[in-house]
């Protein structure tokens, strides 16, 4: 009798899965499906080919596929190589708290990759739970005075290290990294700053002040860590994560992800102050060959002027975890982070750490998570392309994941010395 199995069948979505066949004929070649629905009626599949092995087993764990959505031993490769039936879809999850993914894994026998995945017949299946949040964590709308946002607890008393979680171009609230990072044992704020609720719909300019009025207030909270926060950030969120590094004391560990070392497109302002934003060529904006927009050309051949524009990352007194995805095509991020770094060390500076990735892009996601690469944006007529190989993007991800918990738990959690 054949058996597919999955453990765990309910987990996080960062969690790894162990998945095996038994009671196939001896050197049976079979193929796996995976399939997954989002809250838009959006399908995402991904499939490989399996050989058994002498006593009609095959184990993700130890076995190689053959071939479909990627090749070689790969235990999580049907999840992170998911791919959207409807291209240019990104996979996001909206509400963290009371629903998971439902992710259905199908053995079928051989059959052409021609052929409609809706429509095949099944030996077996089974149906897994992905969720982004663990029991006993809370979610706390936040709307105190201008900030809008989601705060997410984890169970017990604390008090815990805090996190303030950006994004960027798409606008909005995104929870799914703060709701994850409280089931780690992180207070996150997942915080909004466009095009959510009563916040501007577009963005005219930045101002800092907004960003250390959230800063105070997680560390106000009193299950928050009184010492100091972390922000993690991506993109546009990245490049505001370093601002606020260099501007607001209360910032101790800044995660930057994809980001650039200079303000795109609009000023900031803090107390009075306005740093103007780096100028583009947009005559340099190239597209590839299917059409979509690649960015990271824009902001490079400008000259002295742009060296006018660089945060001066070298007054931050916090530490820095840079991640970079080496193929990213909207931000040239590995630059921008050389430059940054180059710019610490003349300054006598140690308080960085650089993860560069080849093959990542420009979404590094937390793990097994499929690779967007390339998508539709807000107020953009054309889709943008953000770069990614599959197999090494996935690994990116993977191990970005555990680092970035290392680096925050290192930089936010105070050490308790014994008195003797």
């Amino acid at each position: 009798m054949v058996q597919l199995t999955a453990t765990p069948l309910s987990a996080l979505v960062d969690e790894p899965v162990h998945i095996q066949i038994t009671g196939l004929s001896p050197f049976q070649v079979v193929t796996l499906q995976a399939s997954l629905k989002d809250e838009k009626e959006n399908m995402f599949y991904s499939h490989a080919y399996y050989r058994a092995n002498k006593v009609g087993k095959v184990d993700l764990e130890y076995d190689s596929a053959l071939g479909g959505d990627y090749v070689g031993v790969h235990p999580m490769g049907l999840f992170w190589s998911l791919k959207p039936k409807k291209l240019l879809t990104r996979l996001l999850k909206k509400d963290v708290m009371n629903s998971p993914f439902r992710v259905q894994i199908k053995l079928c026998d051989l059959q052409s990759p021609l052929r409609n995945q809706d429509t095949s017949t099944s030996m077996v299946s089974v149906t897994l739970e992905r969720w982004y949040v663990a029991p006993g964590v809370t979610r706390i709308p936040v709307e105190e005075g201008r900030l809008r946002g989601a705060l997410f607890l984890p169970s017990g008393e604390g008090p815990f290290p805090g996190v303030i979680d950006l994004f960027g171009g798409i606008g909005g609230l995104s929870e799914h990294r703060s709701s994850l990072l409280a089931s780690r044992g992180f207070a996150s704020l997942a915080l909004a700053y466009w095009g959510y609720k009563d916040l501007p719909s577009q963005l005219q300019k930045l101002d800092l002040e907004y960003f250390e009025e959230a800063s105070n207030f997680l560390l106000r909270h009193p299950k928050v860590f009184g010492q100091g926060i972390g922000v993690i950030s991506t993109s546009k969120g990245a490049e505001i994560g370093l601002s606020m590094a260099i501007y607001l004391k209360q910032v101790t560990a800044t995660i930057l992800i994809n980001g650039p070392n200079s303000p795109y497109g609009i000023p900031y302002v803090y107390r009075g102050y306005t740093h103007q934003s780096i100028p583009y060529s947009l005559q340099f904006l190239s597209t590839n060959a299917l059409g979509f927009i690649e960015f990271q050309g824009i902001y490079e051949k400008i000259g002295v002027e742009a060296s006018q524009s660089l945060f001066p990352i070298e007054k931050a007194h916090g530490h820095f975890l840079f991640i970079v995805g080496e193929d990213d095509k909207s931000i040239n991020s590995k630059e921008h982070a050389k430059k940054a770094i180059e710019k610490l060390r003349r300054h006598g500076k140690k308080n960085w750490t650089l993860l560069s990735y080849p093959g990542a892009g420009h979404l590094i996601e937390p793990p097994y998570s499929p690779l967007c690469w390339a998508s539709k944006m807000p107020n953009a007529c054309t889709p943008i392309s953000w770069g990614g190989e599959v197999i090494a993007h996935a690994a990116a991800q993977e191990h970005s994941w555990k680092e970035i918990q290392k680096f925050l738990r290192k930089h936010l959690i105070p050490v308790v010395t014994s008195q003797l």
